[in-house]
């Protein structure tokens, strides 16, 4: 197993100062940005020794073969306090994973499209309240497929609220065998579509799943937002993310596709063989989920369709920086992204009491629904942390991603934290785990 373990006691031959100074060296190599200041965690109420449970926990995942290796990162009133990784980059590649490694970051790329969406806001490009046929027609006329099989027009039209909080209708196609809109979505294979353009093409072809404002179901409605933004813009979504976000926020290791020079970073990613339950490379695993060429989601080297649901490529400390800028408000180094109120209106539980419940334990966001969890405009929130009964505060707001990635931002104890790793549909309670972990590491708590 190999390691890297960063912190202000990081070596016991060198002094704390030139262990800060070694630090901001590194850190300042890798992301090519100003970078985040370094601080011992006593020095942000934190304990190192208490934190050496997060680099047990991560060790104990990799020595069991979880998974192959992983990427923690925290941070405390904006000082890095741990970043470390431990293991391998792949089953198929024993080369020990390093801090700037680059992740398939998949739905933690929502909440970026949506940030992009609400800069629209502010500016008054649209309304919450517009139909988001004002913007994409294309969705016009749909139709709802009832659980009997029969098909009833919608009832009224969805809003931009909704498909910033995917009450709108759509679909994801998980459950193909139990689900009639499912079924239909994975045969009409819209990640293979070209451009945002085909893609709300085909997608306008099938029925929705439930009426517009009825309930909350995770679906594609972030690919429609992406395209919203491309028609208000008049951009491209990845250009315009990245002059308004990435740039800005100085994330230069994060793109829909990997550049030719950084594509030795760009880690394997991983399913469960479910006969043997070992951990094999996902290019290999059964269709629809192993490798296709050209194909979004799955091919990073020859991108055509940007995903603004799921198309990200990132590192650790580069989303943390998006991160981070969301913690103070919206602004970093100088950068601002979005408003304070902007921040705090879409990191608010959005979702009513009945549309919470009939969420309750869909995959792949089971807690949505949940007591004491909601949804906002692109995050999920916190709403009671001792109703879910994981360690945490009121008012957290974060995303995950589908190969087990997670990031979470805790106004209350001013944290920011993201874990990486590359296994798809895991079975562990690896972000639970991580949570408790940081959390029993505080010695000076916030909350009143």
């Amino acid at each position: 197993m190999s390691r890297v373990f960063l912190s202000a006691f990081g070596s016991t031959r060198a002094t704390p100062r030139i262990v800060l100074l070694i630090l901001t060296v590194f850190l300042a190599s890798i992301a090519g940005a100003k970078p985040f200041e370094r601080s011992a965690p006593e020095q942000q109420g934190m304990s190192s020794v208490q934190l050496q449970r997060l680099s047990q926990l991560a060790s104990k995942y990799v020595g069991e073969g979880r998974v192959p290796g992983m990427v923690n990162l925290v941070m405390r009133n904006g000082d890095i306090v741990h970043f470390e990784a431990v293991g391998n980059r792949g089953v198929d590649d024993n080369t020990p994973m390093r801090l700037d490694d680059l992740f398939r970051i998949y739905s933690m790329t929502k909440p970026i499209t949506s940030v992009a969406a609400m800069q629209l806001y502010e500016q008054g490009k649209f309304h919450l309240s517009d139909p988001v046929t004002k913007f994409v027609p294309e969705l016009q006329g749909l139709n709802v497929l009832n659980k009997d099989g029969t098909l009833s027009p919608v009832e009224r039209e969805m809003t931009m609220h909704q498909l910033l909080m995917h009450t709108a209708g759509f679909s994801y196609g998980f459950h193909p065998y139990r689900d009639p809109v499912d079924k239909l979505y994975v045969a009409a294979d819209l990640v293979a579509a070209t451009n945002l353009e085909s893609f709300v093409a085909k997608l306008a072809e099938l029925p929705l799943r439930s009426q517009p404002g009825e309930i909350y179901h995770y679906s594609v409605a972030v690919d429609v937002t992406g395209l919203v933004v491309e028609r208000l813009s008049g951009l491209p979504l990845d250009e315009y993310i990245d002059k308004n976000i990435l740039k800005p926020l100085q994330m230069n290791d994060t793109f829909f596709e990997v550049p030719p020079t950084k594509r030795d970073r760009f880690v394997q990613n991983h399913f469960i063989n479910p006969e043997t339950g070992s951990l094999i490379n996902a290019d290999y695993a059964p269709a629809p989920y192993g490798y296709r060429k050209g194909i979004a989601l799955s091919d990073y080297f020859n991108v055509s369709l940007i995903s603004g649901g799921a198309g990200l490529v990132s590192t650790a400390l580069d989303y943390a920086r998006f991160a981070e800028m969301l913690r103070r408000g919206g602004t970093l180094d100088g950068a601002r992204i979005l408003g304070p109120k902007s921040i705090a209106f879409m990191t608010k539980n959005h979702l009513s009491e009945p549309s919470m419940h009939a969420a309750w334990e869909q995959m792949p966001t089971p807690d949505i629904g949940r007591p004491g969890f909601g949804f906002g405009l692109g995050f999920g929130v916190v709403t009671d942390a001792a109703a879910i009964g994981v360690l945490g505060s009121d008012g957290e707001y974060n995303w995950g991603g589908a190969a087990g990635t997670i990031f979470w931002v805790d106004p209350t104890e001013e944290l920011v934290v993201v874990s990486l790793i590359q296994l798809m549909q895991s079975p562990w309670p690896l972000r639970a785990d991580v949570k408790v972990a940081v959390y029993q590491a505080l010695s000076e708590s916030y909350e009143k």
